[in-house]
């Protein structure tokens, strides 16, 4: 009776992650949000640039005493949640995930158990991620939460070991490395914080952790049954370490293939993941839809990241992207929500088109491997008896996909959001496709819906 018992909760567990993970997939677009005492000084340290973006901390080696200070000048006074969500929500993102707790130790909501916090120590003295609760609640939008696991430069027994031994560790405030126990750290700050972030907040869709450094297989074991013992539905990121993860992440980089287990792409729309005052290279509406159409072809999807000010605006140069994901997605959705990879994930339309995902080796920081040039190329997704050709940066009147012979039977084609007749005829090297004269003003990012005989 007993394992009966158990074999029901178990089977039914396993339901439930399936159904989550369904959702995941079909979800395609987040909004990451950086925001944390590194958004008050935008890139500025004593007057002068500083090094490593958001991990300046690290990177100009800077006491948390002095560091802890910027909490004096951190006042929030324009955030506004229901903004930021509906922000989000028009542009299509489906969930949002915010940095409860990043790399400097700071927590942007009211912890108990830690008085390094907003409400505690600066003049805001408000709870962003209550309020973030509420209004993605209101507006049907999932909330996640990013937690940074293996790093933690205001806690004394955070050791780390990339890309060497201290590597990413806070030395000059707690020099002795070797004296540093990191299951007192867990046991006193991450688990704590865990359990007031999934018990204080509603329903979290998914914890979304950073750099789990030394973290061991039991830990990671013991931090995944904690979450779950409070929160059945909530997913949770590879980056929980030695593979207690729901779904895997990507950084700053595009999949060379198809990757048919849950993945996902977390990406800036600038150089920088918080803000920062010397950030002019934003990627233009066009590089983001290709970049986001390549990550759904290949069975991902985008985390897209903006890093607020201090004050707790979205950056001017955010406005653009948000404009264009949603005039975008108005006409192209279909050909995304809710699709799969198809047979191949694309074509070059040249015999010299670049590659589309970098080799370069991962960096901390302000590390960005995006390719950025425009190609003209060709990307797939799948759903029922459609297959939607996105033909990217196009300058061609015509273009033959390879993928399909004359063995396919073609019923229709048609480009998503005109009623333009699409010439097609199979030809001796595949189907070719006729482009339609149309307006322009839209990204270059075309969807053709091919509509197959059953």
């Amino acid at each position: 009776m007993i394992t009966c018992l158990i074999n029901s909760i178990l089977s039914l567990s396993a339901q439930e992650t399936k159904a989550d993970i369904e959702w995941f997939c079909n979800a395609k677009l987040g909004l990451f949000v950086h925001w944390g005492l590194y958004s008050q000084t935008a890139g500025l340290w004593n007057g002068i640039p500083s090094k490593g973006g958001e991990h300046f901390m690290l990177y100009e080696r800077i006491h948390l005493k002095d560091y802890a200070k910027i909490a004096d000048d951190f006042n929030p006074v324009d955030f506004d949640a229901e903004r930021w969500v509906k922000t989000a929500k028009a542009a299509g993102m489906k969930y949002i995930v915010i940095t409860a707790k990043h790399h400097d130790g700071f927590a942007i909501y009211n912890s108990k158990c830690s008085d390094y916090n907003i409400v505690k120590r600066t003049h805001f003295k408000r709870d962003p991620i209550k309020e973030l609760s509420v209004a993605c609640k209101k507006e049907g939008i999932k909330l996640g939460l990013y937690y940074s696991l293996g790093r933690d430069w205001e806690d004394p027994d955070v050791p780390t070991d990339w890309p060497q031994k201290a590597g990413r560790s806070n030395t000059w405030d707690f020099p002795d490395e070797d004296a540093k126990v990191l299951s007192r750290y867990i046991e006193r700050k991450v688990k704590p914080q865990l359990k007031e972030l999934l018990t204080n907040y509603g329903e979290i869709a998914m914890l979304w952790f950073d750099t789990p450094e030394l973290v061991t297989k039991q830990q990671s074991r013991e931090i995944r049954e904690l979450i779950h013992s409070l929160q059945t539905h909530c997913l949770i990121n590879s980056r929980i370490g030695n593979g207690q993860g729901d779904y895997d992440i990507i950084e700053q980089q595009l999949m060379e293939k198809i990757k048919r287990t849950p993945w996902e792409a977390c990406l800036t729309m600038g150089k920088n993941w918080g803000n920062n005052r010397f950030d002019t290279i934003y990627k233009s509406p066009e590089m983001i839809i290709r970049n986001f159409v390549d990550i759904v072809s290949k069975g991902g999807n985008m985390l897209l990241n903006v890093g607020p000010t201090g004050k707790g605006l979205f950056p001017k140069e955010s406005v653009h992207t948000f404009n264009g994901l949603y005039a975008w997605l108005k006409v192209n959705g279909e050909a995304i929500y809710g699709t799969h990879p198809w047979k191949t994930y694309g074509e070059n339309l040249t015999p010299t088109a670049e590659e589309n995902t970098s080799k370069t080796p991962f960096h901390d920081a302000e590390y960005d491997g995006i390719p950025k040039g425009n190609t003209s190329d060709l990307r797939f997704t799948s759903k029922d008896n459609f297959v939607y050709v996105f033909a990217r940066s196009i300058q061609e009147r015509s273009f033959v996909i390879k993928s399909i012979d004359n063995t396919d039977k073609i019923k229709k084609v048609t480009l998503l959001g005109s009623r333009l007749h699409v010439g097609f005829k199979h030809v001796t090297n595949g189907l070719q496709i006729s482009v339609p004269t149309f307006s322009t003003e839209q990204i270059p990012v075309y969807v053709f819906r091919i509509e197959f005989k059953k």
